[in-house]
């Protein structure tokens, strides 16, 4: 049952996953061939300072790719099941209701983790070849709240979706639209670091309130 449960939402959302990763490799690209260039013509040590004391970032091209594989994993996992109510058969299941819908949750997050994770680790990869250490790590730290805002995403898209009153679908967006924001907000190299713990763990909460949306759901509120 398990496996087959997984498989379907592997269905649903192997195509965005594989596009996300081809954007994802593609920026990737472009980000270390613009330092190569950039390098080339200033020399690293300018570049170095520009990243370290003028704010310049060379990775700024990726800061709402995560937004919006977090938003096309999320509606290609959860649109489906709200079209002609297609979950409530899944709900049907001889199994756990709310764990049938924790295993769907927690499948499409973990996929969503692990492409972070990898273009992360390509990233730290790529940017070795031409920096060192500690601009890797305030590089790294800029970026964490956006890719923590990925998965606010994935969350919050997945409690609108199957919530089925539409009154309360446009009040969870205008607050989501409004808390995401929070991940992405201008500001210098590592300012977000003293608060990325909180962020963490408020997008760990996140990760659970689709249930409230599930058992309104099963339950028929309309």
């Amino acid at each position: 049952m398990l496996k087959s449960i997984l498989y379907k939402e592997w269905i649903k959302i192997r195509l965005v996953v594989w596009i996300a990763l081809g954007l994802g490799l593609l920026a990737l690209i472009n980000i270390f061939l613009k330092v190569r260039h950039d390098i080339l013509f200033v020399d690293a040590a300018n570049y170095w300072y520009s990243f370290l004391f003028r704010g310049y970032t060379y990775f700024s091209v990726l800061k709402f790719l995560p937004f919006v594989i977090g938003l096309a994993v999320a509606i290609a996992q959860y649109f489906p099941e709200t079209v002609n109510k297609r979950i409530k058969l899944t709900f049907h299941l001889p199994v756990s209701e709310n764990g049938i819908l924790i295993k769907m949750h927690a499948f499409g997050a973990v996929i969503l983790l692990a492409l972070f994770l990898l273009l992360l680790g390509l990233f730290t990869a790529g940017s070795a070849i031409f920096f060192p250490s500690n601009i890797i790590r305030a590089s790294l730290l800029t970026m964490m709240p956006w890719f923590l805002g990925g998965m606010a995403t994935y969350f919050l898209v997945a409690l609108i979706l199957l919530e089925p009153m539409w009154i309360f679908r446009g009040l969870y967006a205008a607050v989501a639209a409004g808390f995401v924001t929070i991940f992405f907000t201008g500001a210098s190299i590592g300012a977000f670091s003293p608060v990325l713990l909180p962020l963490a763990l408020i997008t760990l909460v996140l990760s659970c309130v689709v249930l409230f949306s599930g058992y309104r759901f099963r339950k028929g509120e309309m």
